[in-house]
Formats: C-alpha cells, sequence, structure tokens
C-alpha cells in the first residue's frame, strides 16, 4: 500500500508510559487506574494519529540525542508533553517523552 505508515514505539517509551500510568494512579491524580490508563492511551492516540501529520519540529541540538523530531501534545491546561521520534520515509521510531514539569528543556517553549 503507497503512503502507509508504520510507527514503532522503543521500548524506553513504553516503559515510561507504562510507569507513568501507575505513579498517576499512586499518586492519586486518577480515582480508578482505568482513569488512568485512558489518560496514557490517548498519548499513543495522538501519536498514531498525528505523527504523520506537519505539526511536528526539527528538535533543538540539545535533543537530538532523544530523537531529530518532536511533536506537541497538550494533554491538558498544565501539562504539554513532548514527544521525540526519528523518522525515515513512512517509518517513525518514536524514542522519548517528556513533559513541562520536568523543567530540563526550556528551549522547547521558545516556539
Amino acid at each position: 500500500m503507497v503512503g502507509e505508515i508504520e510507527i514503532i514505539y522503543s521500548q524506553n517509551f513504553i516503559d515510561y508510559v507504562d510507569e507513568l500510568t501507575l505513579v498517576l494512579y499512586r499518586l492519586k491524580y486518577f480515582s480508578f487506574i482505568e482513569s488512568s490508563y485512558h489518560y496514557t492511551d490517548k498519548i499513543y492516540d495522538f501519536v498514531d494519529e498525528n505523527i504523520d501529520k506537519p505539526i511536528s519540529r526539527q528538535s533543538p541540538k540539545a535533543f537530538q540525542k532523544f530523537g531529530a523530531f518532536y511533536m506537541k501534545y497538550k494533554a491538558n491546561e498544565n501539562t504539554t508533553w513532548y514527544i521525540f521520534f526519528d523518522r525515515r520515509d513512512n517509518r517513525f521510531l518514536v524514542n522519548h517523552i517528556l513533559n513541562n514539569h520536568t523543567g530540563i528543556f526550556p528551549e522547547l517553549f521558545l516556539e
């Protein structure tokens, strides 16, 4: 099929999101574990639906170790996720994810 995309999630990304699901529930951001899973499932949905759209940007040099490109996913009013990936033609490798609460990448906010 022409134009079909392939998305591969690195084990690092999968492990992080899996742990995030549990942490959000343990810290009582969500009352039910199902709600926490729903929150993290929406991250995957966003990637699946948007990774081939022209919303991604080239990663700043300091963050290229996470991937050549990144895209922003605004999960809610307080949290924005930065999803880093590499691309070759229609194949995408999703490598890493950070959010605005970590405070380690202010240059991503200068867009």
